[in-house]
């Protein structure tokens, strides 16, 4: 385990990994990477990689735990035993029970539960590693797979940490200043400002939680447009392939429909060879078969009736 730094901010306002006061980890997002669940995302929150999956609305079991009017939201916090330095025991904790406990009815309220009744809605988070934050991260990578399952959703959450080391508060910590540090805070928000997940370890004045609270609702807001941007790219990404599909697909569509195996379909053959079955017509039958175009036409005396005669009429007429 890492011993305590002297101190956590330089000279130049700086912390141990060289960022300002105010400044998130740098974050990564793949969203709809499992092909098996409804809305997936995997997510880095600086050293932080966490794979989120939901599933759902489906059928509720065990039967009993359905509720009438509106789903069940079910959230499921695990760390994988590989996550952290030293090996953590397999299996639910204390400590994982309680992040679930506290994530799930973070979204509860945002979700539109009454939409899908007796159904639930489950959503798994797997840490894969760990490096403090974690269930900030957890959230946001929750909230990107509820978006890309189609579940309606009021609007993303966003989550963030705000914490204090050194009597200096601090946007997102790292592992050493949660460890060492003297105040964490983590919360979690809605578009439109609400909170919906408010925690605190450690102390703070009146003053340093207003404007520590600032800085975490900033910081939020900035996890959002990049939340926001993800799922834009995405989604243009999905529509860019369908769009370039779908010219291939219409034209199998239509040579599949006008086709099938016992009446396929050919490509007309032209061919100046014509086999003689039988029944081929020579051009002089032809011709012996055209009338003659050279018709003479008698005007009576009254010019707008024309009468057309053949030679027979026209002898009668001559005599």
């Amino acid at each position: 385990m890492n011993e305590k730094p002297e101190k956590f901010i330089d000279e130049n306002g700086l912390r141990l990994d060289g960022r300002k006061i105010d400044q998130i980890r740098d974050i990564k997002i793949e969203i709809g990477i499992l092909n098996r669940a409804d809305g997936s995302c995997y997510l880095e929150f600086g050293n932080n990689k966490i794979m989120a999956a939901v599933y759902g609305p489906r059928e509720v079991h065990p039967r009993h735990q359905q509720k009438a009017t509106k789903a069940i939201v079910r959230y499921k916090y695990n760390m994988a035993s590989f996550s952290v330095e030293d090996r953590k025991r397999p299996g639910p904790d204390r400590r994982s029970i309680e992040v679930s406990k506290v994530s799930r009815e973070a979204f509860e309220k945002e979700i539109f539960t009454e939409l899908y009744p007796k159904s639930a809605i489950d959503i798994f988070i797997e840490i894969l590693q760990a490096d403090a934050g974690t269930r900030t991260a957890a959230i946001n990578a929750a909230s990107l797979a509820l978006a890309d399952a189609g579940i309606p959703m009021r609007g993303l959450i966003s989550s963030c940490a705000v914490g204090k080391v050194d009597d200096t508060l601090i946007l997102d910590l790292n592992k050493d200043e949660d460890n060492y540090g003297q105040a964490d805070m983590p919360i979690a928000m809605s578009t439109d400002g609400k909170i919906t997940l408010l925690q605190m370890d450690g102390h703070l004045t009146q003053e340093e939680f207003k404007k520590g609270l600032e800085m975490a609702q900033q910081g939020c807001r900035e996890i959002y447009e990049l939340q926001r941007k993800a799922l834009i790219d995405h989604y243009n990404n999905t529509q860019k392939e369908i769009i370039q599909d779908a010219p291939v697909e219409s034209v199998k569509d239509i040579s599949t429909e006008s086709a099938t195996e016992e009446d396929p379909i050919e490509d007309p053959v032209i061919s100046d060879d014509v086999p003689d079955n039988g029944n081929t017509v020579n051009d002089d039958e032809i011709k012996e078969d055209i009338p003659d175009e050279k018709e003479e036409v008698i005007l009576d005396e009254d010019e707008d009736n024309p009468a057309i005669v053949s030679d027979e009429t026209e002898d009668d007429t001559l005599e």
